[in-house]
């Protein structure tokens, strides 16, 4: 991993190039706290705000006595860079770099109104947290809803996720099932005095070809669910009849199921077998019908899509605040070797999230 010699974070730069600094800090999860110092350092100056740190999640807050108050939060940490590191800019106004789409792009954009908004008409909670592309007891914004819940008290928050500039409400549930699948093990030069586990699962994936996924409206959004073996394992050796084999089958599902339903759904789909649950995290709605997300999503251009996968708008609904993804990168891009973001997307949002705080 390249070297960076920490350098503070100078907020008047405009989004973009303040997107390359923080491009240019290595942040792999687990490895923020050069970053997380130089986010402090720089929100420590601004005598508007409130600072407070946990660990390497750092979060600053207005105090206007504003009616409302809105979270403004990012992850710092990206995945294991793939020599794209520093950042680069090209003629055509592409900006080049590990995390530059996820989601160093939004942070910059939450740094940018930090610093330029000292009286917002809502009051902002602005929230940067560790460990989010890892395993979920590691992330910092758990780790905040379990030490200080009270830092994230809010009416509504905007988690600025690449999101390619729409609005995408709430995010699906997920859970990992195993199903294991016996056998008898024999030599396979007399496979007759066995029974084949791996065969023996053919069962459970023709019940995944035929399944049939639901699709569901919820608040005018569609999301879409699915059902997917996403690993198998099996076998003993060349000449072995195996004796055991397990499919691992991912659901993700529409946010107006729980948890239990789900689990629920995926033991009906696989009755007569053995489900092993091995992890769960829940969806979250979209809460558009909430008058600070109405107003978000008409300043932000009007439209909502489904957020499809999982994000952290969960745990802010499992908190009760309602919640929308929003950011300047592609989903699509990130955690690519060729990762880059388009600089008039950084300026977009950061000009919709402005017209927002100051209508």
């Amino acid at each position: 991993m390249p070297e960076h010699t920490p350098t503070p974070l100078d907020l008047t730069l405009d989004a973009a190039a303040l997107t390359a600094a923080l491009v240019d800090f290595p942040s792999v999860s687990g490895g923020e706290k050069a970053l997380a110092d130089a986010v402090e350092e720089a929100l420590r100056a601004l005598p508007h705000l409130t600072v407070d740190r946990d660990g390497d999640a750092i979060v600053a807050r207005t105090d206007l006595g504003r009616d409302e108050r809105v979270i403004l939060a990012g992850h710092l940490d990206t995945v294991p860079i793939a020599d794209n590191v520093p950042s680069r800019l090209d003629a055509d106004g592409i900006l080049w770099g590990c995390g530059t789409s996820d989601m160093k792009s939004g942070v910059a954009v939450q740094l940018r109104i930090a610093a330029g908004l000292p009286a917002p008409n809502r009051d902002l909670t602005f929230v940067f947290y560790d460990n989010e592309e890892v395993e979920a007891e590691r992330n910092g914004l758990l780790r905040l809803t379990r030490n200080h819940p009270e830092w994230l008290a809010a009416d509504f928050a905007v988690l600025m996720e690449p999101s390619d500039g729409v609005v995408e409400g709430g995010c699906q549930g997920t859970l990992r099932v195993r199903i294991p699948v016996g056998g008898v093990r024999a030599h396979s030069a007399r496979s007759w005095l066995g029974e084949n586990a791996i065969h023996a699962a053919a069962p459970v994936l023709a019940r995944l070809a035929d399944y049939v996924p639901r699709r569901v409206d919820i608040e005018g959004l569609e999301y879409r669910e699915g059902l997917n073996a996403v690993a198998i394992e099996g076998g003993v050796a060349g000449n072995v009849v195996p004796d055991a084999c397990a499919v691992t089958v991912n659901f993700r599902f529409a946010p107006d199921r729980s948890e239990e339903q789900a689990l629920a759904h995926v033991r009906e789909v696989f009755d007569g077998y053995h489900v092993e649950l091995t992890d769960t995290a829940p969806g979250a709605l979209p809460g558009l019908s909430h008058p600070a997300a109405a107003a978000f999503v008409a300043a932000a251009g009007g439209g909502a899509r489904a957020k499809f996968g999982w994000t952290d708008v969960a745990r802010f609904s499992t908190l009760g605040v309602p919640a929308v993804n929003y950011g300047p990168g592609d989903p699509n891009l990130a955690h690519k070797r060729d990762e880059h973001v388009a600089v008039r997307a950084v300026h977009d949002c950061e000009t919709r999230l402005t017209g927002w705080l100051t209508a």
